[in-house]
């Protein structure tokens, strides 16, 4: 059976679902093939006894600020979708062994809990936050809107942004160097210099000398600027709005349609072919699987320059993960607040796997996510994928893994243990088999200044790939951003320029 379409996008991720939906709302016949039975890849919602989690994301802002720089909240926005979200603040809190920090969006506040630990530090901090924001003040005034990968984005930067790029002439030298090098700068104090790469460890997977500085400047930009919020329904809300974005404008979901090759020939791009045959043909085929799922299980290696193909594998890995996702009971807990890291020992590295835990507690918010009395809660951290297999030994590893996620959550909930009432353990096999990606990874670990994602063409003439591991990289912003750069190369100058009347 043979299907024709204009455009078929492999995955619905954020970053494929974003490129799907803008490139069906420009008139084009868009079919989206996800392998899963339920849509969102990294960032979808799964149930389980009436408990409602996310699957990866949990920070949010500017989702429904029409002032934010947030690209998902200008797609949505586009699409005609909106979301209820439930603003709140200080964004978390960061357990480490000498304390807790709040940390508020409100700069000053921020930098008053900060001073709590250290008055040097905070005076340093005031410097380096005051720097990475100029370079927000002239990112903020380009909408994201108006990105592009082809010649066609030096006219309307020089255009319509002309006074905005005279504003960031300042911080040019800091747009492709790293957050290291400006933390070198302003920053002596080790507290302050270890909480800069907290920060951008979450955000990247990268401590700071390996975290490009526009990341940066645009999460303290935000959280400064816009609101921090939590979309109610979860990630899976976001993931819906985007679905019935793409749907309104004639595109299609396919789901349980797991995409077993690219076709290609002569150089081209002409289909893909699901598991049981069937085939859509298409002159344009968008990958949003990662580089490696892409080139290796999507591609026959001949489909590919021998020297690109090698180079594109050797991209470096960030490291895979351990879940825990949990329900409990929620009695006597009034004062819970919904995000937390903890650092567990504050003699060993940050980015050592285990030592840096990540929890949420979305329920706090939406009460909707867990059945009556109950929180659910997710906690996560860095696991290699390395010596991972499901033999005899694979249920007891899961265990002892997650204990470091159990030593943080009891932190924050010190009696968690008593409270569960559901609990499932993921690894990084768990995490490779649901989202489809190579060794469960989070995505390349691109240091800053040694390297750059790369951009969404292909040495194949109709294949382009969006996501996470392509420019401008990890995050849901960064992959919402990939999505609209794909879709607004792949339409004439005339129809995104639209968007920006």
């Amino acid at each position: 059976m043979v299907t024709e379409k204009n455009i078929i996008v492999i995955g619905s991720g954020i970053g494929g679902l974003v490129a799907g939906a803008m490139l069906a709302y420009y008139g084009k016949k868009v079919i989206i093939c996800e392998s899963h039975n339920i849509p969102g890849g990294a960032a979808h919602s799964f149930s389980r006894q009436g408990f409602h989690f996310d699957s990866g994301p949990s920070f949010y802002c500017g989702l429904a600020d029409p002032h934010s720089l947030n690209p998902l909240q200008k797609v949505l926005n586009i699409l005609g979708e909106s979301l209820e979200t439930v603003v709140y603040d200080p964004l978390g809190h960061y357990h480490f062994p000498e304390g807790v920090l709040p940390v508020y969006g409100n700069g000053s506040a921020y930098l008053e809990a900060v001073s709590k630990f250290t008055t040097q530090g905070a005076q340093e901090l005031q410097l380096f936050q005051h720097h990475l924001l100029q370079l927000y003040a002239g990112l903020k005034e380009i909408s994201p809107i108006a990105l592009r990968a082809d010649f066609w984005l030096i006219p309307i930067l020089l255009g319509k942004y002309g006074l905005s790029l005279l504003k960031m002439l300042p911080s040019l030298g800091d747009i492709g160097g790293s957050v290291g090098q400006i933390m070198d700068k302003w920053v002596t104090d080790p507290w302050v210099r270890r909480l800069i790469d907290l920060e951008c460890f979450l955000l990247s997977g990268l401590k700071a000398h390996g975290t490009v500085a526009p990341e940066v400047a645009f999460m303290f930009g935000e959280r400064s600027n816009s609101v921090i919020e939590y979309p109610i329904g979860g990630s899976g809300a976001i993931v819906h709005a985007l679905v019935r974005g793409l749907e309104r404008y004639g595109g299609e979901l396919l789901l349980n349609a797991h995409v077993e090759q690219i076709l290609i020939e002569s150089g081209k791009a002409v289909g893909v072919r699901l598991r049981g045959n069937k085939i859509i043909e298409a002159p344009i085929v968008i990958s949003n699987a990662t580089i490696w799922d892409t080139y290796t299980q999507l591609l026959k290696p001949e489909d590919l320059p021998t020297s690109f193909r090698e180079s594109a594998l050797a991209t470096p890995v960030v490291e895979s993960f351990m879940h825990l996702h949990l329900g409990i009971r929620a009695d006597g807990l009034e004062d819970l607040t919904g995000h937390h890291v903890v650092v567990l020992d504050g003699e060993v590295d940050i980015s050592l796997p285990g030592n840096t835990c990540m929890i949420s507690i979305p329920s706090v918010w939406d009460s909707t996510l867990a059945p009556p009395g109950h929180h659910v809660v997710h906690a996560y951290t860095l696991e290699s994928f390395s010596g991972w297999e499901k033999d005899e030994f694979y249920p007891q590893r899961k265990q002892e893994k997650a204990e470091s996620l159990f030593l943080a959550l009891e932190k924050v909930i010190p009696d968690i243990r008593q409270r569960i009432t559901l609990e499932l353990i993921g690894t990084p096999l768990t995490h490779a088999r649901f989202l489809r990606r190579y060794q469960g990874t989070y995505g390349p670990a691109i240091v800053a200044g040694k390297g750059n994602f790369p951009g969404y063409q292909t040495p194949i003439s109709g294949l382009y790939r969006v996501g996470d591991s392509t420019m401008p990289g990890i995050g849901v912003p960064a992959v919402a951003a990939s999505g609209v750069i794909c879709a607004n190369t792949l339409v004439s100058i005339d129809k995104s320029l639209t968007l920006l009347l």
